[in-house]
């Protein structure tokens, strides 16, 4: 059994050949997508976070509304810039979303990706300190944020407060218990993997990573996984973790499907640089006749190593058409490799 969700960038895009135009478009289809993929049987609606960029880029309004339409599937983000996040408001935010959604959060968060402005967290009010490069500021506020979202008091109480305190130090509210241990990292290298297992978050692994061996994309998953859950056994952690892989999947059953991406474009790992430092490796599309498919993700490690597995999905093309992928690999593909 594999947990299966999708994965929504939540693109908008004026033009008149895309189904998203606005960002009310974007924020409203998101909650219809997620109604609809639950009502499908699907486990989990995960969105993007891009800031500056016709995208999803405030998640916890969408979370919280996604919670109140639903009553079973998880809600996630894959990821959250922690570069432009005061884990204070973060934990805030986060706890009262999860509590409307009934304790069904899944956050991912992350150093973030190469975004549309220049050093865009800045604008937000913040900076590495000194000696910091910007991924350290993300892992700073990351672990600040975990010990908030563990709920222990650590604020001083004014001795004449507005209103009645509990005894003791007092926490960021409202406090969701069990967030804590529902927030995954989005791990681009081997290193970051290992480092958020000692932390005791999951692991998500998405389409593009550090090209640390040059193998392809789906055994350097592989790898990270393998060490990933290794470090996690090392540092005696009581849970299991989990881990998710992030996979544009298209079974082609009909005509119209064919026309999108029948034409195999993306079939290979590609290899680019994401900064002036960092080669990456993209990971393939899978788009064939089910059957195919079927043996395609039987044969990819990262997929197998992995209990839970993100579609990306192309949002701009609509409610119903991404219900429709959605339910063909649930219907045609997922039982036929033993993930239902």
């Amino acid at each position: 059994m594999k947990t299966i969700g999708f994965l929504s960038f939540g693109h908008w895009s004026p033009s008149p050949q895309s189904q998203t135009r606005s960002g009310a478009d974007s924020l409203l289809q998101s909650i219809e997508l997620a109604v609809a993929a639950e009502e499908l049987g699907a486990d989990g609606a995960y969105f993007r976070v891009h800031h500056f960029a016709r995208q999803l880029g405030s998640p916890f309004p969408l979370l919280a509304a996604i919670g109140a339409r639903t009553s079973r599937i998880e809600i996630g983000t894959g990821v959250i810039d922690m570069r432009y996040e005061n884990p204070m408001y973060f934990a805030e935010d986060a706890g009262a979303a999860d509590l409307i959604a009934g304790g069904r959060l899944q956050l991912g968060i992350s150093r973030g990706s190469p975004e549309q402005v220049i050093d865009g967290w800045r604008y937000f009010g913040y900076a590495p300190a000194d000696g910091e490069s910007d991924a350290d500021m993300a892992r700073r506020h990351t672990e600040v944020a975990l010990r908030v979202l563990e709920g222990d008091g650590f604020a001083r109480p004014n001795p004449r407060p507005m209103f009645p305190n509990p005894p003791g130090l007092l926490r960021i509210e409202p406090h969701s218990p069990g967030l804590r241990e529902r927030i995954w990292w989005g791990s681009g290298s081997n290193a970051t993997g290992v480092w958020a297992a000692r932390l005791g978050m999951n692991l998500q692994s998405s389409t593009l990573k550090d090209d640390e061996t040059g193998e392809p994309l789906h055994v350097q998953q592989r790898r990270q996984i393998e060490a990933y859950r290794e470090a996690w056994r090392e540092a005696g952690h009581e849970r299991q973790p989990r881990v998710s892989v992030s996979r544009s999947i298209f079974a082609l059953t009909t005509d119209e499907d064919r026309m999108y991406f029948g034409g195999d474009r993306n079939s290979q790992d590609q290899i680019g640089m994401i900064d002036a430092s960092t080669r990456a490796i993209f990971g393939r599309s899978y788009a064939a006749e089910p059957d195919v498919l079927i043996e395609q993700l039987r044969a990819d490690e990262a997929i197998q190593a992995a209990d839970t597995l993100l579609l990306t999905v192309p949002n701009q093309l609509g409610v119903s058409y991404n219900a429709h992928v959605i339910e063909d690999i649930l219907t045609h593909v997922a039982p036929a490799l033993g993930w239902r």
